[in-house]
């Protein structure tokens, strides 16, 4: 499912009144719309970590200088006054339950793509987000940026992100992207409301030697990325089956080792 940002009130759910942008567009410019705006996933590809922002004080700040290990990118802009507010303050309630240490062991980063915004709204989204997650949270460990148009679109194209301006407002896709160290993308994740499992486990696939190889293997043995639901799921057939393999190998194991040693007693025996 592909959330969208789009201008004006979003109806009620369940409500048969179709978005603003559908009501006053004839149909070839909905077709267009729908063309311009999306999200396609490139998996594998790596973002520009050369590209240059701004960051919450205004100094350029290079991307890949702040991706140095796992890191959540969320393409936003600051003025939105719907689904971006709800992108990041749905971050902001799980982010104590995740694994690691933010600022070292993950970062996230919220970048807008808005050309027009400034570090000022940028630093005074970031004092509000922080406040909002309610605990002490190391200023590095989550960080706001803006930037000029060509980056912008540098960063956008990279990860498969089509919006499109619409008066002061901006259609776009609701989602967010997580990277290993060298700026691979590894994951997307869809929505506005965070799940901090579903979150751990992608940051655990974005470290990439950090963590062993064999916990590793055993999180991607144990649960697996539903592309439908885009959520991590217990794979409970497959470590059933594990489980069923490994017990009756323990019981078979054990009935040899007990047939070889009451067939030594019977020979001391005799």
């Amino acid at each position: 499912m592909l959330f969208f940002q789009i201008s004006g009130v979003l109806p009620a759910a369940g409500s048969p009144e179709k978005p603003a942008e559908h009501q006053h567009h004839p149909a070839n410019a909905q077709q267009q719309n729908k063309d311009e705006i999306g999200l396609d996933e490139h998996l594998g590809a790596k973002v520009p970590l050369d590209a240059v922002f701004n960051d919450e004080s205004g100094r350029p700040v290079r991307l890949g200088d702040l991706i140095t290990g796992p890191t959540m990118l969320l393409p936003v802009y600051y003025s939105c006054t719907n689904v971006c507010n709800y992108l990041q303050g749905g971050l902001a309630r799980i982010i104590r339950e995740l694994n690691g240490k933010p600022g070292s062991d993950y970062r996230i980063i919220s970048i807008s793509f808005n050309p027009d915004e400034t570090p000022e709204q940028a630093a005074r989204t970031k004092k509000m987000y922080l406040a909002a997650i309610n605990a002490p949270f190391p200023a590095d460990g989550w960080r706001f940026l803006t930037g000029d148009r060509d980056n912008i679109q540098r960063f956008t194209d990279a990860i498969g992100y089509r919006f499109k301006q619409q008066g002061h407002e901006f259609i776009h896709p609701v989602a967010s992207v997580m990277v290993a160290g060298d700026g691979k993308i590894v994951r997307y994740l869809y929505g506005t409301s965070f799940l901090a499992k579903d979150v751990s486990l992608a940051l655990l696939e974005a470290r990439n030697g950090t963590v062993g190889t064999t916990i590793r293997k055993i999180v991607d043995f144990c649960f697996t990325f539903d592309p439908a639901g885009k959520t991590y799921v217990f794979n409970i057939l497959r470590v059933s089956a594990t489980v069923v393999i490994l017990s009756a190998g323990s019981f078979l194991l054990f009935l040899m080792l007990s047939g070889k040693k009451l067939s030594r007693q019977k020979s001391e025996d005799i």
